[in-house]
């Protein structure tokens, strides 16, 4: 039992004195801060460092950037993380520049980005729409904002918003997710978004309590045509929030 106690009391020194402190976080945000582009997106790994993050770097992530899809329009991703974490996007990227200080890990990562061809949220004042309608929002979607189409479906109903004439590339990319955790918490049924391209259905994804903000792709044929996003629940008051783009 002795031995054990100072085997914790060891350990949280160990521990405690591993985590980084504000001044290396300070001084990782000078890295960015020394190479920041206008346009560039700030991500933060493990995805509860994200608060801490903000605090240093909190002016170089416009609400815009904050509430994206995703992160792919970006050409310039700075990643700053710690105990060897990765961001979702940054996935299957090679870092172009490495730096370590006091334990937190500054990585910049350049590619090329998509290139969008139309934007459903942008695309949303000239939608029509079927058995309901929704709203442009700026949701809190699996803990993180994200600016969205919000749809409340009928219970056991469906309710359908189509983008005529949409320019599509060669694949459609999109996420779905429900919105506001107090919903969450109190409506335990998921929502199903599905997506249709000239009357074919082209993609489907459901969306449960835990799933967050959940991907959904589908291959298309470069030139104009109609896509139909039909959101549906089997319970009251979901709130089923989505973004799409054609992209090529």
């Amino acid at each position: 039992m002795v031995a054990l106690s100072l085997w914790e009391v060891c350990a949280t020194r160990r521990d405690a004195h591993a985590v980084p402190d504000d001044d290396a976080w300070r001084k990782a945000a000078a890295i960015v801060r020394s190479g920041y582009h206008a346009g560039d997106l700030i991500v933060f790994a493990p995805d509860w460092a994200d608060p801490i993050g903000r605090l240093v770097l909190g002016d170089l992530i416009p609400l815009d950037v904050a509430a994206r899809m995703d992160g792919a329009k970006f050409a310039r991703i700075w990643e700053v993380s710690i105990r060897d974490a990765h961001a979702p996007e940054t996935a299957g990227l090679a870092a172009a520049d490495t730096r370590e200080v006091d334990g937190v890990t500054v990585r910049r990562f350049e590619r090329e980005p998509a290139v969008v061809t139309a934007d459903i949220l942008a695309a949303l004042p000239t939608a029509q729409w079927k058995d309901g309608r929704g709203t442009l929002e700026l949701a809190e979607v699996g803990f993180a904002p994200h600016r969205c189409i919000q749809i409340i479906p009928p219970v056991n109903g469906a309710t359908s918003v189509m983008f005529a004439q949409l320019p599509l590339g060669t694949h459609l990319v999109g996420y779905v997710g429900l919105a506001d955790v107090f919903h969450r918490r109190d409506i335990r049924a998921p929502g199903t978004l599905t997506v249709a391209i000239a009357g074919t259905q082209v993609a489907t994804a459901t969306a449960g309590v835990d799933d967050g903000w959940v991907r959904f792709e589908a291959t298309t044929t470069p030139g104009a045509a109609d896509v139909t996003f039909t959101a549906s629940a089997t319970a009251p008051d979901r709130r089923i929030c989505f973004a799409a783009e054609a992209r090529r």
